[in-house]
């Protein structure tokens, strides 16, 4: 599709961008992806000049101008051929510019948000962000109201979940199971209790399933579990009558990305269907949980020349197709080659997340950073309570903020009780109605924790900790 030349004026100079990949680059706040991929501004001016052009583009623009060929690129085709033409008309007629404008407006309520889903492209979303302010992002992320459910109900208004990440170096079923206790004492979990293996195959991936699902069915946890192994071993897990509750895959915004992953919308399609069959939900069917995060494009050698926040968005495209139950954008673990510092990591977290929310998903948030970036936990303090204002619907939860096994640094679960009692925030109805019948929460004091272990779990510490090679769904080393 024909792409024609962008060009506006500032004071005594003219500024020409030829292309709408161009302009979108060149109008993105800084960030080191982008300049190691070549395609940022060359100086604060260029960047302002482009916002400018950028906010004058028509939203139109976006349906006829693909900036990953249509011919070539299945989530281009996705993209176009599912976009709703009778969801975009109230908003048909705005540039770039005036839809941010409209956006912050009263008239964008949660109910018209909502029926405009289906009009916005993920181009769309990504253009508008690229001219907000931080606050911007946050005012009209809060507005977005997305629900889910598998086994209890994420992203409701005045709630925030968590991921009760128990990772361990060598996948030891022991110290699993005592990071899960630990989380679930500290009222961790209900988004999901998710591991990425160290030992990543279907056998592994078959014990460490069936470990959690013990936990979970074992005390009626109103929760779910996931194993973020290939899609593709989830699938010969479902097939093997593994007890799937989720199916994981990590996704980016170009047909190449995805290929580089090993997989396609139709491997995808797949394995929904399978965990659809199953039918393990409870209040909902959202069986689908999707991690993105800025730079897998660019680091897969896949981003076709685009700014690496605008292939982020287009990831959405294909997690929006699947109804998933989470989104999670992982923000700072792929490395400072991609957001340098807390400044670049931060603003990234907030872009995802409105893009997210505004495409309609249930968009949680990795607040992290690896060890060799410019950023430390008082940044992802800021973030996260950043996140939480706008609405997030659920962040990690690690003992200690420091995952053993990936080697990242990100939120606790001291950190999600830190959110829930600064913002008036609760866990997901159905999980907090289990933390207080297991006493594991007081309804005194806006739901503290107790200050002792709950009676009940007792036996529980003893049965999931019986130390190496005891327990029964087994261990790495079996």
């Amino acid at each position: 599709m024909y792409q024609s030349r962008y060009q506006t004026s500032v004071a005594s100079t003219t500024w020409t961008f030829d292309t709408l990949a161009t302009l979108m680059a060149k109008a993105t706040p800084e960030r080191s992806g982008d300049k190691l991929a070549g395609v940022a501004a060359g100086s604060a001016e260029e960047r302002v000049a482009a916002q400018i052009c950028l906010s004058e583009v028509p939203l139109k623009t976006f349906l006829s101008v693909a900036l990953v060929p249509y011919e070539t690129d299945e989530v281009t085709r996705l993209i176009m051929d599912e976009h709703d033409k009778a969801a975009f008309a109230p908003i048909a007629g705005l540039s770039v510019g005036e839809f941010r404008d409209w956006l912050l407006s009263d008239l964008a309520t949660a109910e018209t948000l909502e029926a405009l889903r289906p009009g916005i492209t993920p181009e769309m979303a990504a253009a508008v962000s690229k001219i907000m302010r931080n606050q911007d992002l946050i005012l009209v992320a809060k507005k977005c109201e997305v629900t889910t459910a598998f086994r209890n109900t994420i992203g409701l208004p005045g709630r925030l979940s968590t991921r009760l990440q128990p990772n361990h170096p060598t996948d030891d079923a022991t110290g699993i199971a005592a990071s899960m206790l630990d989380g679930l004492l500290y009222g961790s979990g209900d988004a999901v209790i998710g591991i990425n293996p160290a030992t990543d195959n279907v056998p592994q991936t078959t014990r460490l399933l069936k470990l959690v699902d013990e936990v979970i069915q074992t005390y009626e946890i109103p929760t779910q579990s996931c194993i973020l192994t290939h899609v593709t071993n989830t699938l010969e897990c479902i097939e093997q009558g593994a007890p799937v509750d989720l199916v994981f895959q990590s996704i980016g915004g170009t047909e190449a990305t995805n290929t580089s992953f090993g997989f396609g919308l139709s491997t995808l399609a797949e394995a929904y269907d399978a965990a659809l069959s199953l039918k393990r939900g409870t209040v909902g069917n959202n069986v689908m949980y999707f991690e993105t995060g800025q730079g897998s494009s660019l680091s897969a050698g896949a981003h076709h020349g685009l700014d690496q926040q605008t292939c982020e968005a287009r990831a959405y495209a294909v997690a929006r197709k699947f109804n998933p139950l989470l989104v999670n954008t992982v923000v700072g673990f792929i490395g400072p080659e991609y957001l340098f510092d807390g400044k670049q990591i931060a603003r990234a977290g907030l872009e995802d997340h409105f893009c997210g929310k505004l495409l309609g998903l249930p968009m949680g948030c990795d607040i992290c950073y690896t060890n060799h970036a410019e950023a430390d936990q008082n940044d992802m303090d800021t973030l996260l309570t950043l996140l939480g204002t706008a609405g997030c619907s659920f962040i990690m939860g690690i003992p200690g903020s420091d995952d053993i096994m990936l080697n990242y640094q990100t939120t606790s679960f001291h950190d999600a009780l830190y959110l829930r009692r600064v913002l008036g925030l609760k866990a997901a109805p159905e999980f907090e109605r289990w933390l207080l019948k297991q006493g594991i929460m007081s309804d005194v004091e806006r739901y503290s924790l107790s200050r002792s272990m709950p009676k009940n779990f007792a036996p529980a510490l003893k049965n999931l900790c019986p130390g190496p090679g005891k327990l029964t769904s087994g261990t790495a080393h079996e």
